[in-house]
């Protein structure tokens, strides 16, 4: 109803909200909102939910949502509650930070390990190993993120 959505754009200091919409609504909001303001976020949990979902730029389903809206979201919340939304953006970044590591990694390695190879001058026993270290470097950096964020445990 009313009452809760209003309630919650109160508590979240939203300009606009609005209850009671069709999907065909929510979709065309969101799409609305983002020729006007931009990329846009929806979370929601159902499959009245899941045209929108696919309108947004980023789209979360929520941890009891339905498979229609798993489906339909680029994210998905494993934990109930809304609380690691806030948290997004700091993932994002750490994310980002690990993927610009290992493709500064790989592309030094193979800059680097390569050309000596190729050349012969490191044998192909010590590159096929080396090229398995910085498999296992990548991999295990890329794994820190899998401990994110501790603090929702």
């Amino acid at each position: 109803g009313e009452a809760p959505v209003a309630a919650l754009a109160r508590t979240l200091t939203l300009d606009a909200h609005r209850a009671r919409q069709t999907p065909d609504d929510k979709a065309a909001w969101l799409r609305a909102l983002h020729r006007e303001e931009g990329p846009q976020m929806m979370v929601g949990d159902g499959i009245n939910d899941a045209p929108a979902l696919l309108e947004a730029t980023v789209s979360v389903a929520t941890a009891n949502a339905t498979s229609l809206a798993r489906r339909a979201a680029g994210l998905y919340l494993l934990r109930p509650g809304l609380d690691t939304l806030a948290a997004l953006p700091d993932l994002a970044r750490r994310a980002r930070r690990r993927i610009h590591q290992n493709l500064g990694w790989a592309l030094g390695y193979n800059l680097l390990a390569v050309p000596l190879a190729m050349a012969g001058w490191i044998p192909p026993w010590a590159a096929a190993l080396g090229m398995s270290a910085s498999s296992l470097l990548v991999t295990f950096n890329a794994a820190r993120l899998a401990r994110w964020p501790s603090s929702f445990s």
